[in-house]
């Protein structure tokens, strides 16, 4: 089958009729309804359904008794106000802290999630109670014996003992219910590593632990359980959870929605445009891929496929964009707050670091967005069908200041995060206040504070879990190992070095939610890569970008499997073309490992901007050679010329950007003659 077939094939209706199939196209039909239902946040029960089927953080009870919903509310509400007040009057002892929060996390996640599929999700079973009464019991034993637990780390006595031993299987309990089983089960790998770890052959051979000194190391001090992962959740994250939830009652989601639409919805290929705009700005908030894509691309689907874009196609531009998100300053789904704390640097000077990186890979999304639909000749949705942007803003524009409000803090003050965080938070409810359309009632500001603490029990527990495995890293010394192995296969080739360090975070981030993910690779392998030379934030960099890109690539991807599950594609082809249209963002890491300008490392205005413009031409030509479209189709031998043109953008030596643009031109001068003289009547 020819390649005109193929693409023939892709269309499922007139691709320029703006519909799908023929009709009245002022006349809306369900489908229309579905997405106007989409767009104001209200999801279908088979889109709900399919957020629990993927994403286990969704799988929640609904508790049938209301008396008891009541008091599950009120306990939310209770738990978000001790974060609250504690992130600006100070936290109790950092141990007594720690064990609280977890101990909160842990009460609400056994009222949320069943034990298992065949379990009540109407009512908390005697088991959970029980399991409940056991999780407030590690922080009253550590409140009421604080010194003395502190005074015997390393030397526990049999309380202690027990008490670290009920903490390690409540929160792998916690943690299978609340993230699935990959995190549980890596967590009891490693705990078996620490044990019998002597008996290994090789450099991975340790001394060996008992049960006793393993389990107090994950209990009684900060490198374990209670270690800086529960400390982000507990302060950063928890806030910032609380931020989007709060915003999302705002109607921030709409307003990103409808503003995206007004931008780009009537350019070719609109409706892919405003699922990457929209995607990119609420996944930076709300840190779920699976959740973005469901979200968002509730009504840009259904709208990509009716302007002619493919199933398969759709499902992975969502998938894509929602998955950046994670990337996208300024918060970046929360992730930045952890490289911050591990890194011991100001969380503004981590955005400022990520904002380039973030911009290309977006970039490279939506050329290939406007390729692809010139290549099928694509428009998007007429201008009348669509809001218009002064009026969305004179609507809801003012709900932009908080975030106006957060970036000057984190960049412009001395201001701590939690604070500004706070500040903020109060800055949405009040400017939401200025316009009745977006003005909260208490009951919504309840709502909101309720959902804060839901949405936080997964994350905190995917923390506490990822305190067992770097516990037992920092314990065996198995990340110096781990190193020492990446260094020496460094020293022979840094390339190598980097391919192997991708695809151990791209395993380990494997049915992980994003954060736990980077903390594992970040504690594995980035440690390596920054003792071969690379800048620090360059090698946690890099490891956080392919430990966010396990949501996309099969046959673990998350977010692609759940927007083929809106588009109605298939699975695996959906996750196949999730990667191709990412794939300017596996190869920006490389761009600024090669090129740590790019991160805006120890550079000038003018060098920044230099080789900024460098890597832009070169996602521009990645996108044209995965495509095969420039002006017209582009020759295989062409697509050759433009990928190794992007090659030489991709080093930012001078000569090499300079051969980069030279290809470039040379590029668009022989697609622009070919689509001239094709143009040319017979």
């Amino acid at each position: 089958m020819d390649q005109e077939k193929i693409d023939r094939n892709e269309t499922e209706s007139d691709p320029r009729s703006g519909l799908n199939g023929a009709g009245d196209e002022t006349k809306p039909d369900a489908s229309d309804e579905a997405i106007a239902r989409a767009m104001e946040g209200k999801l279908t029960r088979q889109q709900q359904e399919l957020i629990e089927k993927l994403d286990r953080e969704a799988s929640t009870r609904t508790l049938e008794n209301p008396w008891m919903a009541n008091l599950f509310y009120c306990a939310c509400i209770a738990v978000t106000l001790y974060h609250f007040i504690t992130s600006f009057r100070g936290t109790p002892v950092v141990l007594v802290h720690r064990s609280l929060h977890v101990a909160m996390m842990l009460a609400l996640g056994f009222v949320m999630y069943p034990f298992g599929k065949n379990s009540s999700f109407k009512k908390v079973s005697v088991f959970d109670w029980a399991l409940i009464a056991l999780a407030i019991a590690v922080p009253l034993y550590v409140w009421g014996d604080y010194m003395g637990v502190i005074d015997r780390a390393g030397r526990s006595n049999v309380p202690d003992q027990v008490m670290a031993t009920l903490l390690v299987l409540l929160v792998l309990e916690g943690s299978r219910r609340m993230t699935g089983l990959a995190l549980p089960i890596l967590s009891i790998i490693f705990i078996i590593y620490g044990l019998y770890g002597r008996n290994l052959p090789g450099i991975f051979a340790h001394r060996g632990y008992t049960w006793p000194q393993l389990s107090n190391h994950f209990f009684a001090n900060t490198e374990g359980i209670y270690g800086s992962s529960v400390n982000v959740a507990a302060s950063y994250i928890y806030l910032f959870i609380l931020f989007g939830a709060v915003m999302g009652k705002s109607g921030m989601g709409s307003f990103f929605n409808d503003i995206a639409m007004a931008l780009a919805g009537h350019t070719r290929g609109g409706p892919a445009k405003v699922s990457v705009i929209a995607s990119g700005f609420l996944g930076s908030i709300n840190g779920s891929a699976v959740a973005n894509v469901v979200t968002t691309g509730a009504f840009t689907i259904p709208l990509m496929k009716k302007t002619g874009y493919s199933k398969d196609f759709a499902g992975a531009v969502e998938a894509s964009a929602s998955v950046g998100g994670q990337l996208l300053p300024p918060v970046m789904g929360a992730a930045a707050f952890i490289m911050a704390e591990i890194l011991s640097i100001r969380y503004s000077v981590i955005i400022v670091h990520a904002a380039i990186p973030a911009l290309l890979y977006y970039l490279g999304i939506i050329i290939q967005v406007q390729l692809r639909a010139g290549k099928l000749g694509l428009l998007g949705i007429p201008r009348e069908q669509l809001p218009k942007a002064l009026s969305v803003m004179k609507d809801r524009g003012h709900l932009l200041i908080p975030v106006i409000v957060l970036v000057y803090l984190l960049l412009f003050t001395s201001w701590t995060v939690l604070f500004s965080a706070v500040v903020t938070i109060v800055a949405t409810v009040v400017v939401a206040c200025i316009r009745p359309s977006t003005r909260m009632s208490f009951r919504d500001l309840c709502d909101a504070f309720a959902e804060g603490a839901k949405a936080t029990v997964p994350v905190a527990m995917a923390c506490a879990c990822v305190g067992i495995i770097v516990g037992t890293i920092s314990k065996t010394g198995f990340g110096l190992t781990m190193a020492n192995a990446i260094i020496a296969l460094g020293r022979q080739s840094l390339l190598s070095t980097l391919v192997l360090t991708m695809i151990t975070c791209m395993i380990l981030g494997m049915g992980v939610p994003s954060i736990p993910a980077y903390i594992i690779t970040a504690t594995i392998a980035a440690p390596a890569l920054a003792k071969l030379g690379i800048p620090v934030i360059a090698a946690h960099m890099f490891a956080f970008y392919f430990a966010m890109f396990a949501n996309l690539t099969p046959p673990v991807a998350l977010a692609a499997f759940a927007a083929a599950g809106l588009s109605g594609g298939d699975p695996m082809k959906t996750g196949f073309a999730s990667v191709k249209l990412a794939i300017a963002g596996f190869i920006v890491p490389y761009m600024f490992i090669y090129s740590p300008q790019l991160l805006l490392i120890d550079t000038s205005f003018l060098e920044g901007l230099r080789v900024s413009v460098g890597a832009c031409f070169g996602v521009f030509m990645i996108a044209a050679a995965v495509e095969g479209y420039l002006f017209t189709r582009m020759h295989w031998a062409l697509r050759l010329v433009s990928a190794v043109g992007a090659l030489c953008l991709i080093d930012s030596g001078l000569y090499t950007d300079l051969v980069g643009i030279a290809i470039l031109i040379a590029l668009l001068l022989v697609q622009r003659f070919i689509a001239k003289k094709q143009a040319l009547p017979a």
